[in-house]
């Protein structure tokens, strides 16, 4: 593999979608091009991203891979909210021949409507797909259907060979093609291709290894035979590069980033060696493997330099044994509390509710656990139905019913009926905007005391119940509803709530003042129907 290094000739220009859009438009996309000879090939490589923020690795990789064709290729990235039809303008702009698209879970319904557009405006152009989501159970899916090609499996190498075939009039006979297995020294790594404008304004996504030893059904990675890093030498010298270029925020999509202890010792003294106080790591990290050696080091970096995503998905063990998941819940349990006590890291732990053999109470059990760890935020994650991944076998024994619409998403199985799982699809969205969102962290503890999953999923059905929503509440709104539910619910508990909220309320810098919000569920109402007899009385009198 060829030591990489910066292009400076390779720019990112954000295009507003309509004309007067400015730099902040959810309609934006970002293009990676070189001027290309009028007269040749081109190709177009597009995804459609869930925010600006995250930059493609995908295409990326697909981009530093072209060889000769890479210089009559430009990167085009959209939103998910972008207009199809606006995307496709501006893919037409450039008068491709080939278009490629990296197809994801979040975004088939878009990236779908995009591929119909396209096909029916320049049917002549050749649409290529590839990614998870048509990886698997291909045939059938209507975005595969309107498309040229596709691309299965790790296309890093195999697009290249694709995109030589249609330019030479050597087309495959075939739309479904399979990707062979790639040993990771023959490819080209894409770090030089984030531009100055990524490494401003966007996520970059970076991999020490590729795979994932372990075996948990609800992930694709489970289809993998092993973790295969890449060298570790070349890849530290592109991380150097990208440092030096002004690079300071680093997310690891490694599936299990601890699991060769020595490697993960080298990554992180590397960047402990380079620490500033803009400098942010993101690592997925597995529970139950933290040495000691590898604790101290953790124990020397500073705060706001790390944060660690840990899988726990469940601690019971019965639902661990169905899904095939290996995890030593003690020593799991043990290491978040040790992180929380001795290091600066940003925990964010996460459960999944649906799983073959979960039931209500055993979940509860399992966020009570996690709860008591004291991560800093709980991701709490629905059961999907990803295409190709093992828990499918599942289906018949445990009644598993899935959305057949993306996400894909659990709707009830044999020990949760739809009901119950709309309760934590609640619960969900409202511990996601009050336990994780850092605003209530000196009331929360009180609200919830010693019974976190029941207390919790009672204000959460208490405020759904009032207002009939789990989105658009604003920030004061919420305050006064917490504290509303919380006289409701717990009486005994208000006063010193108030007093709790009060501060979290001044943390928020909210404008207005805390004595005018309505923190007593009686005197709303009170208020309310006092408010709408004035209004009938005012409509008389004028």
């Amino acid at each position: 593999m060829a030591v990489q290094q910066y292009a400076p000739e390779l720019t990112i220009t954000q295009v507003g979608v309509n004309d007067g859009d400015s730099i902040d438009s959810a309609q934006q996309r970002a293009v990676t091009s070189h001027k290309i000879d009028p007269s040749a090939p081109k190709i177009v490589l597009s995804t459609l991203n869930a925010k600006y923020i995250h930059a493609s690795f995908g295409l990326r990789y697909l981009y530093a891979n072209l060889q000769e064709l890479q210089e009559f290729c430009e990167i085009q990235e959209f939103v998910i909210n972008a207009r199809p039809l606006d995307i496709v303008e501006q893919i037409l702009e450039s008068k491709p021949d080939i278009v490629g698209f990296g197809v994801y879970i979040w975004n088939i319904v878009e990236t779908t409507d995009v591929v119909n557009l396209l096909k029916v405006i320049a049917p002549e152009v050749k649409v290529v797909l590839g990614g998870p989501e048509v990886s698997y159970e291909t045939e059938g899916q209507p975005i595969v259907n309107t498309a040229d090609f596709v691309l299965t499996g790790p296309a890093d190498l195999s697009f290249y060979q694709l995109c030589k075939d249609i330019i030479n009039n050597n087309e495959p006979k075939q739309k479904i093609l399979k990707s062979k297995p790639i040993e990771l020294n023959d490819i080209e790594l894409p770090y030089q291709y984030y531009t100055d404008e990524d490494l401003k304004n966007r996520l970059l996504y970076v991999e020490a290894s590729r795979g994932c030893p372990f075996k948990c059904e609800f992930c694709l990675s489970s289809l993998d035979t092993a973790s295969n890093p890449f060298d570790l030498d070349l890849f530290l010298g592109q991380m150097e590069i990208l440092y030096q270029r002004g690079a300071r925020n680093f997310k690891f999509i490694d599936r299990t980033f601890n699991l060769n202890i020595k490697t993960t010792m080298q990554i992180m003294q590397f960047f402990l060696d380079k620490m500033d106080d803009n400098l942010y790591l993101h690592f997925e990290v597995v529970p139950d493997h933290l040495p000691r050696k590898l604790k101290e080091l953790l124990s020397q970096f500073p705060e706001n330099s790390l944060q660690f995503e840990i899988g726990i998905q469940t601690f019971n063990q019965e639902v661990q044994a169905n899904i095939s998941r290996k995890q030593n819940n003690p020593k799991s349990k043990e290491n978040l509390i040790w992180l929380k006590e001795n290091t600066t890291a940003h925990i964010h732990a996460d459960l999944i509710f649906g799983l073959p053999g979960e039931t209500f109470d055993t979940f509860r059990d399992s966020f009570d656990q996690l709860y008591h760890c004291y991560p800093h935020e709980i991701q709490l994650g629905i059961l999907k139905r990803l295409k190709g991944s093992p828990i499918i076998r599942h289906t018949n024994t445990f009644d598993l019913r899935f959305n057949p619409l993306p996400p894909f998403n659990i709707l009830s199985t044999d020990r949760v009926d739809f009901a119950t799982m709309q309760r934590i699809n609640r619960f969900a969205r409202f511990w996601d905007m009050i336990g994780n969102s850092g605003r209530f962290k000196h009331s929360l503890p009180i609200i919830i005391a010693d019974q976190p999953f029941d207390h919790f999923i009672a204000i959460a059905e208490w405020i759904f119940e009032k207002t009939g929503q789990t989105h658009k509440i604003n920030l004061k709104k919420l305050y006064e509803l917490i504290s509303q539910a919380v006289e409701a619910l717990f009486p005994e508990r208000h006063l010193q709530v108030i007093e709790k909220i009060e501060l979290d309320y001044a943390a928020s810098k909210l404008k207005s003042h805390f004595q005018t919000l309505d923190l007593y569920a009686v005197e709303k109402v009170a208020s309310k129907s006092q408010s709408k007899l004035l209004q009938r009385q005012q409509r008389h009198m004028s």
